[in-house]
């Protein structure tokens, strides 16, 4: 496992050499970013230590998908077939890990920005705090805390929406006590 540090706003890794080695976050946090209509780069997912998600990949791809530093960052990769050989006489919970990785951050990329949900942007915010909470919340007597200070810039560039009106509908959550703040963290 070849690891390598990276610094705040640092790239990581673009979407073609994803798909050729095992990349696994070790410390810190990531943010997968892309380009969005407007050709501007948007985050849509922040990452937890753990395996970092394998991005599409396509010959005409618009979107420039990439993983970069959100915090400084440890990283881990390995070249697919240097995996197969760890993992050849080992159960296959480490492809499962890997696999199920990825298809919950694609579900959750779907369940955000898909037409078909109908979702407004108070149910998107919602589903993104509760998406935060499980990457990186603790239990607390209150609800689950956010162990790390998230932006409301990076909680507008998620869910597709201005920082004004993410401060409008997390005040609104506030209300309706779904949410509380202690300093700049979140309690849900």
């Amino acid at each position: 496992l070849a690891k390598s540090n990276y610094a705040r706003g640092e790239l990581i890794v673009r979407e073609s050499a994803l798909a050729n080695q095992a990349h696994v976050l070790i410390a810190g946090i990531a943010r997968i970013t892309c380009l969005n209509a407007d050709k501007e780069r948007v985050t849509i997912a922040l990452i937890a230590p753990g395996p970092i998600p394998e991005l599409l990949s396509l010959p005409t791809n618009r979107f420039d998908f990439r993983c970069e530093a959100y915090s400084d960052c440890r990283v881990g990769s390995l070249d697919w077939k240097g995996f197969d050989r760890i993992t050849l006489n080992g159960c296959e919970t480490a492809y499962r890990k890997f696999h199920h990785n990825d298809l919950k951050h694609w579900y959750r990329l779907l369940r955000r920005t898909s037409a078909l949900l109908n979702l407004d942007l108070h149910e998107r915010v919602a589903l993104t705090m509760l998406d935060l909470c499980e990457d990186f919340g603790i239990e607390d007597s209150r609800g689950t805390l956010l162990t790390v200070s998230i932006s409301q810039k990076d909680i507008a560039s998620i869910v597709g929406a201005s920082r004004p009106r993410i401060t409008e509908h997390l005040a609104q959550m506030e209300r309706d006590h779904l949410l509380v703040r202690q300093g700049r963290q979140f309690i849900v």
